[in-house]
């Protein structure tokens, strides 16, 4: 864990030309260090906090002025890490920015980190760590209703609803202590009899809620899709038509492409990372086996799966192979080239298709294209009711894979107490449940988790 005690300052903005940039420091020397380089136009006996001052960043060394700027000063706990901040807003260009940056190290502040401004707001208790990985949600947004969602959470929705369960369990721990206390009271009988009842209303059932509500995080983090199928059966065609734009590679020759080609594009939406990959088929050719290796893998990781099949051409066993690697995810079949006639044979072959939803489509003309948009995003939300109205707080893998781990304490609790197992183990069991909650919150969390979340972040942040 970094000190806090040291100041910190680092680029702000992306590196750029632009009509600012921003420089931040934070840390208990950040205006004796803004004011050794910063000379305001009109002087002052000391900066106030919350106050914009206009003025020349200088070099102290040479005395030259280096830039017009606007200083912010912020003074603590008033301040986005609780500590004195103050932000140099200069003209933007790499060049200037790191100038400045440069000069401000010279004098003693430290380089920051990869969110290190974030992790001392977490540190010094001005939000908590589902807040903290919220800026980063807010920063990456793609889609209206995952900027909508995250910022519900930096507003503290996952943190209320940690907050409540945890008031919950502690109250239910401390009755099974009490039963361990005082076992003249009876007190025992009286929580097995409706402590197991209560941990599964109070506890269980409202994690059960947000551990479904967990798939709405598909509108904030999107979801890996990937275009199969055999050479030429237009998945480049179909990945170019989707984002409206040539990203690959169209020939008539087989085996164009060799590598993974990325992408996202929205549908209604619904952030998509689409994956264009190798088509399939038996060669010798070393580079394009790779590619057909790597497609093969994509295909295995996929969320959703398109699998593009050439109508005009006969259904093969290459066809069928690819198929099989769908039975136990979301994929849908696109039959491709409806401009052409099909083969002879393909209305027959087609029946073994039946386990699938078929979309026919021409991904040279377009046609079928919308429907086929709208068929992904029934897809993709074809298990994801809409759990806002129930709660709208939205847990992350991280906070999804801790609530599992804490439901399936507090259900061994819950059971425990129904089966007279020592009250001892009862209350381990709530504690376990409670720390596993903590966890979300950043309440009972080790320091490599930390670096972990943090390390996410960008410089400046």
């Amino acid at each position: 864990m970094p000190s806090t005690e040291d100041t910190i300052a680092a680029i702000a903005t992306p590196v750029g030309q632009a009509g600012i940039g921003i420089i931040r420091i934070s840390g208990p020397d950040s205006l004796e260090t803004a004011e050794k380089i910063f000379k305001p136009k009109t002087p002052h006996t000391a900066l106030k906090s919350h106050r914009l001052y206009m003025g020349y960043v200088y070099d102290p060394d040479s005395g030259k002025v280096i830039d017009e700027v606007l200083l912010s000063y912020m003074a603590a706990p008033n301040s986005y890490t609780r500590e004195d901040v103050v932000e140099i807003n200069s003209h933007s260009g790499y060049t200037l920015l790191f100038k400045i940056l440069t000069i401000l190290t010279g004098l003693g502040a430290r380089l920051a980190r990869p969110g290190e401004f974030t992790q001392r707001a977490f540190l010094n208790g001005r939000i908590d760590l589902s807040q903290a990985e919220a800026v980063v949600d807010l920063m990456n947004a793609r889609s209206e209703r995952g900027l909508a969602l995250a910022a519900q959470q930096i507003q503290g929705a996952i943190k209320r609803d940690m907050l409540a369960l945890r008031k919950e369990a502690v109250h239910i721990l401390a009755n099974a202590e009490a039963a361990i206390d005082f076992p003249e009271e009876d007190i025992e009988h009286l929580f097995r009899s409706e402590g197991a009842e209560t941990i599964q209303k109070q506890l269980i059932h409202p994690i059960d809620i947000l551990i479904k509500a967990h798939a709405e995080r598909v509108w904030v983090d999107g979801i890996n899709t990937v275009i199969a199928g055999r050479v030429n059966s237009g998945k480049s065609s179909l990945l170019n038509r989707l984002l409206n734009e040539t990203k690959a590679i169209v020939t008539d020759i087989p085996g164009t492409t060799r590598d993974v080609i990325e992408a996202t594009f929205n549908v209604g939406g619904i952030p998509i990372r689409i994956m264009d990959t190798a088509g399939i088929r038996k060669v010798n050719d070393t580079v394009e086996k790779m590619g057909i290796d790597l497609a093969l893998q994509k295909t295995a990781e996929a969320d959703l799966l398109l699998f593009v099949i050439d109508r005009s051409r006969p259904i093969n066993r290459d066809d069928m192979d690819l198929l099989e690697q769908g039975e136990n995810k979301k994929a849908l079949v696109v039959m491709n080239k409806i401009d052409l006639p099909p083969a002879p044979d393909f209305a027959e072959k087609a029946d073994s298709l039946s386990r699938f939803s078929v979309l026919e489509i021409s991904a040279l003309t377009g046609e079928g294209i919308d429907h086929l948009k709208e068929a992904i995003k029934d897809t993709i939300l074809s298990d994801n009711a809409q759990t806002s109205a129930t709660s709208r707080a939205v847990p992350n893998l991280r906070h999804r894979q801790a609530l599992l781990k804490a439901r399936d304490q507090f259900l061994c609790a819950s059971k425990s107490a129904r089966k007279n197992i020592p009250m001892e183990i009862v209350a381990f069991e709530l504690r376990n449940g409670l720390d596993h909650l903590g966890e979300i919150t950043g309440e009972t969390i080790d320091d490599e988790i930390l670096d972990s979340i943090f390390s996410q972040f960008c410089m400046g942040k």
